[in-house]
């Protein structure tokens, strides 16, 4: 299928060419298209940066790069994809419903961080619950011995969202539980990203599933088209049973992920547990896609019904998970960020194994370490794509003349994302500080403020600190000229990657 996808760009590409050379008045009129096309790109709302990347190729290339651009933003099935989603993601909306009094008690102890619950809850909809307790697991290995454990446990429902399952040790351990649980009488939900299970599923692995039993849905099959939706991937990582614990975090249905197969050095991950209430707005962000893939109304109301949550679990803090989506128009992950980093007093870590970032969050990482906070940025040290550790490395020198710190994970591929602040807030899930996952992917996390699991969230990063390598501005500067510029031109188009 990409064969398919790399011959069309060069069909095009061979058409161009043509048309530039033998009909002038032709090109000329494309050239004039693709001008007007430019126009019309400065004119959207999307973020500047991805303006610039796509304004750069239409420029260079004012008769392919113009044709490209419209190609991809006028195909009618991606209207249609859109809006059956969108209709889809907004019809669960109304049935999460915030209790006043807990915003009432966030506002009494700390307004800033209340009104970062408040931006979520306005955001995206999903509400903050304080009668709910968090577990946070700092490998792949803990957060697989627990998810095993829960997973045991289930009498009711089994959702899973992910975006990579790889046959192995750790899939097939699962896959055997899930058989029989739904020979059992339990429902099996399985749905996975097709772009990001295409090199490590048989093809149409969901008809394997659905044979054991299992429901199984794949998200936006890919299509060797050039499609703009085949931007937007599931890129999601939600587990929930029984409607009243669920997972979330960096950690994919692989073995690398618990270091059974070792394929970047040690693979340093990280996971959330959420049990009680809070666990419902998980079930309804699977649910969301889940009602868009089967085309069946889903019955929120009698799943509800029947998760008992009250007096079961120990009140810990506030708990807000929440589903971003790339069709609102609104980044609420990085919105999310950078509320955290903007307000925070003494110190932010973050954990991301991609730094692509816009100029929003290169301002609001200067800024705080230019306050005085202790602004630590932990990255890998062997990458899984080079390319985008070129763009990710040429970040560091502008962050760290600011006083950003940056560490590389030394051991190999550092895959977590999380966020703890100032010993009261963090947010664990599954975005990246890059493009595709604040504006392109379908993505999730878990805002935290005086959880237990703060605690064990920061002992993660300091244990951390220790296994890294701190890049100092003398590293930033000793880099040879070619690879300065091999950075640089692949800065450029980051936000297309």
């Amino acid at each position: 299928m990409s064969t398919l996808m790399i011959f069309q760009i060069a069909l095009l590409i061979i058409l161009t060419i043509k048309l530039s050379t033998s009909l002038v008045y032709l090109y000329f009129t494309f050239g004039l298209l693709s001008l007007i096309v430019v126009f019309f790109v400065a004119s959207q709302r999307s973020n500047p940066a991805h303006k610039l990347a796509w304004v750069i190729p239409i420029l260079i290339f004012p008769v392919f790069g113009g044709i490209l651009y419209v190609l991809l933003r006028s195909n009618g099935k991606n209207k249609k994809f859109r809006d059956k989603l969108d209709a889809s993601l907004n019809k669960a909306l109304p049935l999460l419903k915030q209790r006043t009094h807990i915003m009432d008690e966030l506002y009494e102890q700390d307004k800033s961080v209340a009104n970062q619950s408040g931006y979520i809850l306005k955001a995206s909809g999903f509400p903050v619950y304080n009668n709910s307790e968090s577990v946070y697991f700092s490998s792949g290995e803990e957060f697989f011995v627990a998810f095993v454990e829960e997973l045991k446990k289930a009498e009711k429902f089994i959702f899973i969202e992910t975006f990579i399952i790889r046959e192995g040790l750790m899939w097939n351990t699962i896959l055997s539980i899930l058989e029989d649980k739904a020979a059992q009488g339990v429902d099996v939900r399985v749905m996975y990203d097709d772009a990001g299970c295409m090199t490590t599923l048989p093809y149409k692995y969901y008809n394997e599933l659905r044979e054991k039993g299992i429901k199984c849905y794949v998200f936006n099959p890919f299509t060797p088209l050039l499609e703009i939706r085949m931007n937007n991937r599931d890129h999601r990582k939600i587990i929930v049973i029984d409607g009243h614990t669920a997972f979330t975090g960096g950690i994919n249905l692989a073995d690398e992920y618990i270091n059974v197969y070792e394929r970047y050095g040690h693979w340093k991950d990280s996971a959330i547990m959420i049990r009680g209430e809070a666990a419902w707005n998980m079930t309804v962000i699977f649910l969301q896609l889940w009602s868009f893939l089967s085309n069946e109304p889903e019955d929120y109301d009698s799943l509800k019904a029947c998760v008992v949550c009250d007096g079961l679990y120990e009140s810990d803090g506030y708990i807000q998970p929440f589903g971003d989506s790339p069709l609102d128009n609104e980044p609420v992950g990085e919105y999310t960020y950078i509320n955290m980093i903007s307000r925070a007093r003494d110190y932010v870590y973050i954990f991301t194994p991609y730094l692509v970032l816009d100029h929003e969050l290169i301002t609001t990482l200067k800024l705080a370490a230019k306050s005085g906070v202790d602004v630590r940025i932990v990255t890998p040290h062997i990458p899984d794509k080079w390319y985008v550790f070129l763009v990710t490395q040429s970040y560091y020198e502008v962050l760290i003349e600011a006083g950003v710190r940056i560490f590389e994970y030394s051991p190999g591929f550092l895959h977590s994302k999380a966020f703890v602040c100032d010993d009261v807030l963090g947010v664990v899930g599954s975005i990246n500080l890059d493009y595709r996952s604040l504006y392109f992917h379908f993505e999730c996390g878990v805002w935290l403020y005086k959880t237990k699991s703060i605690k064990a969230i920061k002992n993660d990063f300091i244990e951390t600190f220790e296994k890294c390598k701190e890049i100092t501005l003398e590293d930033c500067l000793s880099i040879k000229p070619l690879k300065r510029i091999a950075r640089g031109f692949l800065r450029l188009f980051a936000p297309l990657m």
